[in-house]
């Protein structure tokens, strides 16, 4: 049975991991892990978690899959939550990502010369790591499956099962959860959205983003040069 590690931390996004994960249930012979660092419990808006597994104490698994979310930055500057992810890399048969839990990856060193997705609003960031930044809302490169914003979720999710079960497995748990969208409205991604709503949501989200993306940038920076420093 193939085992599905999804690990939480605070300000993880809800449909980053939720959505993966229903679709995951309603799939044969999956064994899916939620975790957490000591097995804590996780808040996301508002909804408490627990009863997780402990991710310091999980030997392996066969797929990672990281949720994005606000809390991305703080994960990465948790030198134990980033030693485990390395840790489990190095056996897990996939290395999976939803929107900017892309980042996480990129910060553990496992995108370096990679395509992958993320969120519209980070996705350049990737940048910093080496990743090859790829607006694609489910992007596959070599054993690296890499969702776009919160919903791609839900297509990466049927992708990787595809991959991992079949495609008829796949379309079966589609139709099970009755999958179809239809959204009332084209502006999804920058490019369909009218301009006064994009322009409406980057000046909603400057503040956090120039944050983030600044923090990241320096931890990019500073794992280069400790880099550079142990190859003299």
């Amino acid at each position: 049975m193939t085992s599905i590690l999804i690990p939480l931390f605070e300000g993880a996004e809800l449909m980053d991991f939720a959505a993966p994960h229903e679709f995951f249930t309603n799939a044969p012979d999956l064994r899916l892990i939620v975790a957490s660092r000591g097995g804590k419990p996780i808040e996301v808006h508002g909804l408490t978690f627990s009863n997780l597994a402990d991710l310091d104490v999980i030997e392996r698994c066969d797929v990672i899959c990281i949720p994005g979310g606000p809390g991305v930055i703080g994960a990465i500057e948790d030198d134990g939550f980033m030693a485990a992810i390395r840790r489990l890399a190095g056996s897990a048969s996939y290395l999976t990502s939803v929107c900017t839990g892309s980042l996480i990856l990129g910060a553990a060193g496992l995108l370096e010369g990679r395509r992958a997705a993320c969120h519209w609003s980070c996705r350049d960031v990737l940048a910093e790591f080496g990743a090859i930044p790829d607006a694609g809302r489910v992007v596959r490169d070599g054993n690296v499956i890499t969702g776009g914003g919160i919903t791609a979720g839900a297509d990466f999710a049927l992708t990787l099962i595809a991959e991992l079960l079949g495609e008829d497995v796949a379309k079966m748990v589609q139709l099970t959860v009755e999958y179809a969208p239809a959204p009332p409205f084209t502006s999804g991604t920058p490019e369909e959205a009218p301009p006064h709503i994009l322009a409406a949501v980057k000046a909603r989200l400057a503040d956090l983003l120039a944050d983030q993306h600044e923090r990241i940038r320096r931890f990019a920076s500073r794992t280069r040069q400790e880099a550079s420093l142990g190859a003299r």
